[in-house]
């Protein structure tokens, strides 16, 4: 088989329905297959999925349910050449597929492929902050890039060489985790002027969408990422990854607030506080905005310490998973 593309989702059923019609049209022309996995939802998600011609496959354990988790299961569950990672909240744009696999057989040393993104939902202001990002970050840019954020093509083979697809310990950050894999084996990555996916993302305020990763885990991943390279040939390339850094340096600011506080040094403390707020709301370009990045750091910072020592389960070890469809005709 050429291509499977795999969407993950968590009761996803406002999109679920565009995801996989927009999967099952890019994998038409190469007889491919959609795969869904998921983990575990309550609402129509796969009532709706049912209806389509999709292979569908749930985790068996929702105690292992995370990002990571998710991921890996539509990758474990795939058949094709090349891979292709969906979340339930994304459309995949005509084209794209045919575009990715051309260009990956035309550079034998990419291992990925990823696309342009179009960030849909602006409304709270982490999703403000990330529609910046995606305007000037060359990593969301065409060119050589450091990891695939927001999905990407990749060949099933050099993802197996890389031990697996997405670390099933992580609550995010499973993409950049994959990327220094295959970078520290010598892989490239590579993102093309082409449009990839339209992103929705959940529609919640800034300050309620940090409240629900930390309830749910996803802030401890900046940690769970670092203890998985301890030891790993990627470790280098994860220490060099912003929100590692980041959260180091917001423990170092605690450390130094703490110093000025119990030395008495209110000049210092003012200052220590200040300074971050006004650094932010420049870079942000709105005070509003800065003094979310200032709590979203904090809160990575907190994740960084915390998800560093949560148990890990060996990420090579498979998934157990219930098939609750049987391939499809339209799908072979």
């Amino acid at each position: 088989m050429k291509i499977t593309v795999g969407v993950k989702a968590l009761n996803e059923e406002a999109h679920i329905r565009d995801a996989l019609t927009s999967a099952l049209a890019a994998v038409a022309p190469f007889g491919g297959e959609v795969v869904l996995a998921d983990s575990g939802s309550t609402d129509r998600t796969l009532e709706i999925a049912r209806t389509l011609p999709v292979r569908i496959v749930q985790l068996a354990n929702l105690d292992e349910r995370c990002c990571g988790a998710g991921a890996q299961l539509a990758f474990q569950s795939a058949r094709g050449e090349f891979f292709y990672l969906l979340d339930g909240d994304m459309v995949l744009q005509p084209g794209f597929l045919e575009a990715g696999i051309r260009h990956l057989e035309q550079h034998p040393d990419v291992a990925g492929v990823g696309g342009l993104v179009r960030e849909v939902n602006t409304e709270g202001e982490g999703f403000q902050i990330r529609a910046q990002t995606v305007a000037r970050d060359r990593n969301w840019l065409p060119g050589i890039v450091d990891r695939l954020d927001c999905g990407g093509l990749y060949r099933t083979a050099a993802v197996r060489e890389a031990g697996w697809f997405a670390d099933r310990n992580l609550h995010a950050f499973e993409e950049f985790d994959l990327a220094a894999r295959l970078r520290a084996r010598g892989w490239k990555l590579a993102r093309i002027d082409h449009a990839a996916v339209d992103h929705f993302g959940h529609q919640a305020g800034g300050y309620r969408l940090l409240l629900r990763r930390i309830r749910s885990g996803y802030s401890g991943a900046t940690g769970e990422i670092l203890r998985g390279a301890l030891g790993k040939p990627h470790l280098p390339i994860v220490l060099r990854m912003g929100h590692v850094r980041a959260g180091a340096i917001v423990v170092l600011w605690w450390l130094a607030l703490l110093a000025a506080l119990v030395t008495l040094q209110g000049w210092l403390l003012l200052a220590l506080i200040v300074l971050p707020v006004a650094f932010l709301s420049v870079r942000r370009r709105s005070l509003r905005l800065g003094l979310y990045s200032l709590a979203a750091w904090n809160v990575s910072a907190l994740g960084l310490v915390s998800g560093f020592f949560r148990k890990r389960t060996p990420p090579a070890r498979a998934l157990a998973a219930r098939e609750l469809t049987t391939p499809s005709p339209a799908a072979e």
